[in-house]
């Protein structure tokens, strides 16, 4: 079994979940990372929250004028990690199929990610062969191993850059596995 560990940076207002940013990290040592060009920049410019700590994650243009970014722009769109949502849909795939036959996916909090996931691809039953139809959830994972949250090693850096949240998951599972499986006293 080969795992997958994942987050999305996304807007949710309890309807629809849009899409802003993933990041994977496997256990063979590949990684992914894309920002979505597509993303509805003007309702994420009215999320507060989003504006104060995903939006500074994004890539941003710097130190070259001939590329100047105005200020209204919330990320750089020539920069090779932002792509439009289908590329991400393709790539991923392509990511998750690499891993082989028997993947898992892990998230923190992973429902909202799970579903955010399932989209790129339209409805649940559009999903592409070898894309796993649910993901694993480490706070379930943590709660069945009876720790608490604050057990849990800490994110030193990166909090809501989704690629950063990928890494530190992938840390965290592999903390619980090594406790579960009493290598870690």
């Amino acid at each position: 079994m080969t795992a997958i560990d994942y987050d999305l940076e996304f807007l949710e207002d309890g309807r629809t979940i849009e899409l802003i940013s993933i990041g994977m990290v496997c256990d063979d040592g590949r990684e992914y990372y894309a920002v979505n060009r597509d993303m509805p920049v003007r309702r994420i410019r009215k999320h507060k929250w989003l504006m104060e700590n995903v939006v500074p994650h994004l890539p941003k243009g710097h130190g070259d004028q001939r590329i100047h970014m105005p200020k209204r722009w919330l990320f750089h769109y020539a920069d090779h990690r932002v792509k439009h949502r289908t590329t991400i849909a393709a790539e991923v795939a392509k990511f998750i199929r690499a891993a082989g036959p028997d993947v898992e996916l892990w998230a923190n909090y992973g429902a909202y990610d799970h579903v955010a996931l399932a989209q790129l691809w339209g409805p649940m039953i559009a999903l592409p062969d070898g894309v796993p139809m649910f993901t694993n959830d480490i706070q379930q994972e943590r709660a069945r191993l009876g720790f608490r949250w604050d057990d849990l090693p800490r994110q030193e850096s990166g909090e809501h850059n989704a690629l950063a949240d990928a890494r530190h998951n992938q840390t965290v599972r592999r903390w619980l596995a090594a406790q579960d499986e009493g290598l870690v006293p």
